[in-house]
């Protein structure tokens, strides 16, 4: 079977990383390694989750975008705005605020992402009810498609194929403008990202194809429009088109429990990655989960609005949106509308393709290799000391040891059996030495104190 290629939007600034390990032991899916003092990130392993950019204390690690000026690209530029977005301004900035900002910024059209909630609901149902197999799983987030696809293969199959809501949107609304009269080259969507996973989906080719032109991370548009807001006359009244309003429903769905709630049966609704991890390795080894219908699963705390490219706190942006929604419309406005043939396109569109397993393949060969690289593994696992330290620049002793067989790395990178190796006379200190500066770099240990001859205190 041919691998999935996976884009990636994480990338890692060698000039600012220190090689400190904090996002060496936050990643979920043990994708980092410090090699020669830098953190490398291992692409086939990584799902973008955007942990190690949180993790990391020098600011090393970014999160890619499109220029802003590029949607000046385009006569009919197209803001596509999630509601944690919304959410990351307090409830005294109204929306009519927020949006007359981005139209000056530029935008000529703005729009909620969430608009087609409802029919991807209809859709997901649909789809419920022809599965074979549950518990079917959200497609809502793209870090979670990725990570079953790597870790979880034999759930790929329990995905349901149905359009994320960018997408979904996306769709609907760019056969609205074309039906207005533009033409396909005139239009520019752009979409507002709230993580770097959403990126990576937008910009790869694992099921989650669009008409989306550009992707502005959330944090860049929120200063700008903080900055046009605070800036503003006392007494300034905007005036500007609104998009349609969201339904209670379409406004809480990418909050934890934005879907679960509105499925039959056993649904659970889980956040964070970690969480998500321990749930299927659960569901996976032991009998402790039975008769689940629904699984929606999110990688980020508190869901969309837990982003590491969001700006307020996460349980501020959730309270917002939900106050927000409280007096809302039940009645879905996309059907409503007068774009009957926009709403018949987008029921014609509204699945994905058929996603594959892209299993994180520890090692290579036959079976019988396989079986005797991890027996291998077992083996080094009794002599190294299990005190996953990382100072070896491997998350933990099991990871170290796989990559001992995948000929990565050496049994004498940990500074513990160095320590045994020298004591046994199997290893001099000038060796020692260099394996540390092959891990950690040249000028690591080379501090200011040792420069200048000085003494620590004390000797």
């Amino acid at each position: 079977m041919e691998k999935t290629k996976f884009y990636h939007a994480l990338r890692i600034d060698k000039d600012r990383c220190i090689g400190c390990t904090h996002c060496m032991t936050k990643c979920p899916t043990r994708a980092v390694r410090i090699r020669d003092g830098k953190a490398v990130i291992r692409k086939d392993w990584c799902v973008d989750c955007g942990e190690c950019l949180k993790a990391c204390p020098t600011e090393a690690i970014s999160v890619e975008q499109d220029d802003f000026q590029k949607i000046f690209g385009y006569e009919c530029r197209v803001a596509l705005v999630p509601t944690v977005f919304i959410g990351q301004f307090s409830k005294y900035t109204t929306e009519e605020e927020i949006f007359s900002a981005l139209y000056e910024l530029g935008f000529t059209h703005v729009y909620q992402v969430e608009f087609t909630a409802d029919m991807i609901h209809r859709e997901m149902l649909r789809q419920m009810e022809l599965a074979e197999e549950k518990p079917v799983i959200s497609s809502f987030c793209p870090a979670i498609v990725r990570l079953i696809q790597i870790r979880f293969p034999a759930l790929v199959d329990n995905i349901l194929l149905v359009k994320s809501p960018v997408n979904a949107t996306a769709t609907y609304y760019h056969q609205v403008l074309t039906e207005e009269g533009y033409k396909p080259e005139q239009i520019g969507l752009f979409y507002v990202t709230p993580c770097a996973a959403k990126i990576a989906a937008l910009k790869g080719e694992d099921g989650y194809s669009s008409t989306i032109n550009g992707v502005i991370n959330m944090d860049t548009l929120y200063n700008k429009v903080y900055h046009i807001l605070q800036n503003r006359p006392k007494g300034y009244k905007p005036e500007c088109v609104l998009p349609p309003a969201l339904t209670k429903k379409e406004m809480r769905w990418s909050q934890t429990g934005g879907e679960a709630k509105h499925f039959s049966g056993r649904c659970l609704a889980i956040d964070e990655i970690h969480n998500v991890i321990d749930f299927l390795e659960r569901m996976e080894t032991t009998n402790e989960v039975r008769n689940v219908d629904f699984l929606e699963l999110r990688a980020c705390d508190r869901s969309c609005a837990g982003g590491v490219l969001a700006v307020a706190n996460r349980f501020l942006t959730s309270e917002r949106i939900m106050k927000r929604s409280m007096k809302r419309d039940k009645a879905p406005l996309i059907y409503a509308s007068e774009r009957f043939g926009a709403l018949a396109y987008l029921k014609q569109h509204i699945t994905i393709r058929p996603l594959h397993p892209n299993p994180k393949l520890l090692f290579d060969g036959n079976i019988e290799e396989v079986l005797k690289k991890m027996e291998q593994v077992r083996r080094l696992m009794c002599y190294l000391p299990g005190i996953d330290c990382g100072a070896c620049g491997n998350p933990n002793c099991q990871s170290l040891a796989e990559d001992i067989v995948r000929h990565e790395a050496q049994f004498s990178d940990c500074v513990f059996m160095q320590r045994n190796m020298e004591k046994h006379g199997k290893l001099d200190q000038e060796h020692a030495f260099r394996l540390i500066e092959k891990t950690w770099g040249k000028d690591r240990l080379n501090k200011d104190c040792y420069k200048k001859g000085a003494k620590y205190e004390g000797q």
